[in-house]
């Protein structure tokens, strides 16, 4: 095993070029796009009769097909997050734009990814979905990115790593510098899921895309955006690599009710940033209150709208709550997670209440 002095010096002097067209699936390349009506008009706004889309004519709200390119709603995201509307793919979820991903780089039976338990568990179902091998590597103790272990795991055929940070179930941003050191070292992609950034005080990803053309950005409008409900999943890259996940993504993929409900969403800025600020408030006082529970041995710090804590038994914990009508994860069965039970940040009143039922037991 080489010494990770060496090993680091290895990284800088080797720095990758990416290309896209090493990775990209070679039917994929070739691939001409379905192309929709809406695809070959795009409405100026100008009063028109539209006799192309063989939709019915009488109106109701719903009669017509949605803009495909989500124009409106990317406009106001890209004014948002400071990149252009070409940056930005929407998905049903963002587990479809994670599936596009596979999708679009991975040529089943053939090519890897590599995932970083403890982490979400959609990177593994859709790497089995889509038949591709899954490489882990396991976080280190203190739940960052094990780097040398990562890049030794990566060969010929490794397409995609998966970062997510803050990291789920754990709550913890990963370190720049880490994150840096892979991808620098990987000629494939590198995502970074933050699904839970606009709760942590680190400054999202998004704003290096143009340093790294391998990076990929996705987040979501389920957690601080509070639209769990609509399956809204937002993708931020270089124009390159959305323009390849355009050419196979449902030329419809986002329905017209959920363009309208997040278009108003996302415009409230002042009262989504009031309800985060809730939230990180609740949190504080959560984990203050859960140091006064005789049982829970660790509280880990966190980035996210949740806290996970190690405990004596969690699945003994676990039953209790349930049968105080309180619904939390149990996270046990996670590599590096033994006994840890997952609170997520609720209201006031169900957070005072979680912690009442935490002291009883």
């Amino acid at each position: 095993m080489r010494s990770w002095n060496k090993f680091r010096t290895s990284i800088e002097m080797n720095k990758t070029e990416f290309n896209i067209n090493k990775i990209i699936r070679e039917n994929v390349k070739g691939l001409k796009p379905y192309s929709s009506a809406r695809d070959e008009y795009v409405s100026d706004g100008s009063e028109m009769i539209f006799l192309d889309a063989n939709e019915n004519p009488f109106e109701n709200g719903v009669n017509r097909y949605p803009d495909p390119q989500q124009r409106s709603l990317k406009k106001v995201l890209a004014d948002q997050k400071g990149v252009s509307a070409q940056n930005i793919l929407l998905g049903n979820g963002s587990d479809e734009v994670l599936d596009l991903l596979f999708r679009a780089f991975c040529e089943p039976k053939v090519d890897n990814i590599i995932t970083l338990p403890p982490t979400y568990g959609m990177y593994k179902v859709l790497a089995n979905i889509n038949n591709i091998r899954e490489k882990e590597v396991l976080l280190t103790k203190n739940f960052e990115p094990n780097v040398f272990e990562i890049i030794e795991a990566i060969d010929a055929a490794t397409k995609i790593i998966f970062l997510c940070s803050p990291n789920n179930p754990t709550g913890n941003s990963f370190s720049e510098e880490n994150i840096i050191k892979v991808l620098q070292s990987f000629e494939g992609l590198v995502v970074i899921d933050e699904a839970y950034v606009d709760f942590s005080s680190k400054e999202s990803w998004i704003n290096k895309i143009d340093l790294y053309p391998n990076l990929i950005i996705t987040q979501t409008l389920s957690k601080a955006y509070g639209m769990a409900g609509i399956r809204l999943g937002l993708c931020y890259a270089s124009e390159e690599i959305i323009s390849v996940l355009n050419k196979i993504k449902p030329p419809y993929n986002v329905n017209e009710l959920t363009q309208k409900r997040a278009l108003d969403r996302v415009m409230d800025v002042a009262t989504i940033k009031g309800e985060v600020t809730s939230i990180l408030e609740e949190r504080e006082k959560m984990i203050t209150s859960l140091e006064d529970v005789s049982f829970i041995k660790e509280i880990y710090k966190t980035d996210a709208n949740f806290v996970l804590v190690r405990v004596d038994d969690a699945n003994r914990r676990y039953d209790e709550l349930l049968k105080e009508g309180i619904v939390i994860r149990n996270r046990t069965t996670q590599p590096l997670c033994e006994n840890t039970l997952r609170f997520t940040v609720g209201t006031k009143k169900e957070n005072e209440k979680l912690v009442e039922v935490l002291k009883l037991l």
